[in-house]
């Protein structure tokens, strides 16, 4: 009876606003603007950091890891959400739910990683500045970048084969913008809980992990910083690592907020919501406080700006 109950499932229904087809055209605007400018912020800082060698340091390069990051990761849903939020059927391929699943969670646990890194880059870089260009060379920050790639894409893989293993029986319906994996899950007719259980653990130990990592080098940096005695050192040290503790913020802020808000059925749009925003608002954030108040990204901008006025007056 289970062998014959089983069905091949060739697509999937993403609900998303169904409900309130008036507020679909408003984000559809909306979600489009803001992907406008993931694409073109985190492209500019992407190339800033390649064309210009003021940037050719570790930091910049996390960022413009981070950046690229954002691009794969919002390009894996935010295209097809706004198809579905303009058409009457909101389908999705299970090849193409499969992708955008694995890619999602892999960029996600890419970005918890990379943020621990860049973390460790401020640490060692107001810590022990001497031995910063030793310690941070090459060789080094190359490594912790890939490294921070390979173990987002293993850890997709390993939940992704999991998932598309699991018996379905017809259940197509996700209430949701994407193929958000738990989802995805809880439509196999079979028993789950190993599956959970396993996410749960593995979440734990790729999100608190880090988190735990990030306290603990931001505790050494700010004693490091508030032994400094002169006032401008002080202010020029903290500003370096401003940014990375402002998005580390937002992004561990939001993740803990909508993980910890108690479910209900009644805040499902709601919850529908908060994650919507954070997978796309985020992005977004991230090139903008790189930028804001930053004097080498600005510099950059100009140099390569003037750079190429005069190859075209030439």
């Amino acid at each position: 009876m289970e062998g014959m109950n089983k069905t091949v499932l060739t697509e999937f229904i993403l609900l998303g606003l169904s409900k309130y087809p008036k507020l679909e055209i408003i984000f559809f605007v909306l979600c489009m603007v803001i992907y406008i400018v993931i694409l073109f912020g985190n492209s500019v800082i992407i190339i800033l950091s390649i064309l210009d060698s003021h940037l050719h340091t570790p930091m910049y390069f996390f960022l413009s890891n981070l950046s690229f990051l954002d691009i794969c990761y919002t390009s894996s849903f935010v295209p097809k959400m706004l198809v579905n939020f303009l058409a009457t059927r909101k389908s999705l391929s299970f090849s193409g739910c499969v992708a955008q699943m694995s890619i999602s969670y892999s960029m996600g646990t890419t970005e918890c990683v990379l943020l621990t890194v860049m973390a460790y880059d401020r640490y060692v870089a107001i810590c022990n500045p001497l031995r910063y260009p030793i310690v941070m060379n090459r060789t080094v920050y190359v490594n912790l970048a890939a490294l921070s790639w390979l173990i987002g894409g293993l850890n997709s893989l390993f939940q992704t084969v999991l998932t598309v293993q699991l018996p379905f029986c017809g259940k197509n319906v996700i209430d949701h913008f994407t193929c958000e994996i738990l989802a995805v899950m809880h439509l196999a007719c079979a028993d789950i809980s190993l599956n959970e259980l396993i996410i749960l653990v593995v979440t734990i130990i790729l999100t608190l992990t880090p988190l735990l990592l990030i306290v603990i080098s931001y505790v050494f940096i700010l004693s490091t910083i508030l032994k400094i005695r002169s006032a401008e050192r002080r202010s020029k040290a903290f500003s370096t690592c401003s940014a990375h503790l402002t998005v580390v913020i937002i992004f561990y802020g939001t993740v803990l907020f909508m993980y910890m808000k108690p479910k209900s059925k009644a805040s499902l749009t709601t919850d529908k919501l908060i994650a919507l925003f954070y997978g796309i608002f985020t992005p977004m954030l991230n090139p903008i406080i790189y930028s804001l108040r930053n004097k080498d990204v600005n510099a950059a901008v100009k140099r390569v700006l003037s750079r190429n006025l005069s190859l075209g007056k030439q």
